[in-house]
């Protein structure tokens, strides 16, 4: 791909820009769900014994709502109607913004794809990175956005006290946000007037049922994007392999030390991948397990993909999606494997690397958590001595810093 289409699509800024929106998206549907499974702080009409029938209504109907025919089934929505149009709002609106993110997210790698764009993590390292994160922090929104279980209630709901309160689906242009009370005079506030109706719900009604099985979909979404994240990811391949070993061969090899060559003490930690020495291990793994898991093709045909991603599997049984929400990265990797022509070798890959997993991987991170530990101290007390040092040595600090693991397994 030449310069000036990299320049002309501003691949870099629409990464970085759709990253950012996608992790406060990410948080939102977390916040979601918590606040949807917790009944101490759930809205209190989903507990209520009289709103029961419109809940189930509006759930087994889903997407398809006529509000006019069915007041038998929402006489009690509305009735509470107000309430409800003030206390879902928020959510309504963070599931529209996780389907306009989806569109970008399409536009962008299709763009991509379409101008031969390279990835390569030594090459273009911020490119490559903001690429193979938009990819994890996308199929992360998506998997936790179906396990909101209360989603189409929420959903529909809202839909519902909207069409009531306001007589019409109607969203005005950004800068006069949406309607909190009736409309007066529907006469001078009609979607001809500003050229806009709202399609928002229909829309998002059909990506709720696409995504009732997610993986099949996203799956079916990467299939054409195969070669350009499998390229992204090979670029991964050795600084994997340099990286991922057990806490005795960090030891062996004086990983983070500065007191293991006197000598050299004083002279700059050099490393032409200097960047990548900031990435830890954490997020090689989410890329790597997610990236092939989604764009799986490619492990049949190339022998280089299918060894990274076995290694990958035997390192750990579960991936952070956010916070404290896991994805059991063997069990779900089956089950999407399972319904695919051909692929009894992945299962057994799959089975094969999990069972070496639950043996070893908890003696493994708690060996490298140990060390770790151990390291910090050891540095804190040279530098705290000696903080000259801090400047020809910062790279290994920078790199023990990446390597710190926050699991508990």
């Amino acid at each position: 791909m030449s310069l000036p289409s990299v320049y002309q699509h501003k691949f870099a800024e629409k990464l970085t820009i759709l990253n950012e929106r996608g992790k406060g998206v990410l948080v939102r549907m977390y916040n979601i769900k918590k606040t949807c499974s917790d009944p101490r702080v759930k809205p209190a009409f989903f507990t209520e014994k009289a709103m029961e029938s419109s809940i189930k209504y509006i759930n087994k109907k889903f997407p398809n709502l006529d509000i006019r025919s069915s007041t038998q089934h929402l006489g009690p929505v509305q009735k509470e109607k107000a309430d409800i149009f003030r206390a879902l709002g928020s959510f309504y609106h963070s599931f529209v913004d996780v389907m306009e993110f989806r569109d970008h997210v399409y536009e962008l790698l299709n763009t991509i794809d379409a101008s031969q764009c390279y990835f390569d993590i030594h090459v273009n390292y911020d490119l490559t990175k903001n690429y193979l994160d938009l990819i994890v922090t996308y199929a992360s929104l998506i998997l936790l956005l179906s396990r909101i279980d209360d989603r189409k209630a929420v959903i529909g709901l809202y839909h519902c006290a909207h069409e009531m309160i306001h007589g019409t689906s109607l969203k005005l242009p950004k800068y006069m946000g949406y309607f909190t009370a009736p409309i007066a005079n529907k006469q001078l506030l009609t979607p001809s007037l500003f050229g806009y109706s709202d399609s928002s719900f229909p829309r998002l009604g059909q990506m709720i049922l696409e995504y009732e099985n997610p993986l099949r979909k996203l799956m079916e979404e990467f299939g054409p994007h195969t070669k350009v994240v499998s390229s992204a990811l090979l670029s991964i391949h050795f600084l994997f392999a340099r990286r991922n070993h057990s806490a005795d061969q960090w030891r062996s090899d004086q990983l983070f030390s500065l007191i293991s060559n006197p000598a050299g003490m004083l002279s700059p930690v050099n490393s032409d991948t200097m960047a990548c020495e900031y990435l830890s291990l954490e997020v090689l793994e989410r890329w790597i397990l997610i990236g092939f898991m989604l764009c799986h093709s490619c492990l049949g045909s190339t022998q280089s993909c299918l060894d990274l991603w076995r290694a990958a599997l035997r390192g750990s049984l579960y991936i952070t999606l956010v916070r404290e929400e896991v994805l059991c990265i063997h069990k779900v990797t089956e089950e999407a494997f399972s319904g695919l022509k051909g692929y009894g070798k992945r299962i057994a890959d799959i089975k094969e690397c999990k069972e070496h997993a639950v043996a070893h991987s908890g003696q493994l991170h708690r060996g490298r958590r140990n060390f770790l530990r151990n390291a910090v101290r050891e540095m804190e007390s040279v530098l705290a001595n000696e903080p000259g040092l801090l400047g020809p040595k910062a790279s290994i600090r920078g790199r023990r810093d990446g390597e710190q693991e926050n699991r508990t397994e």
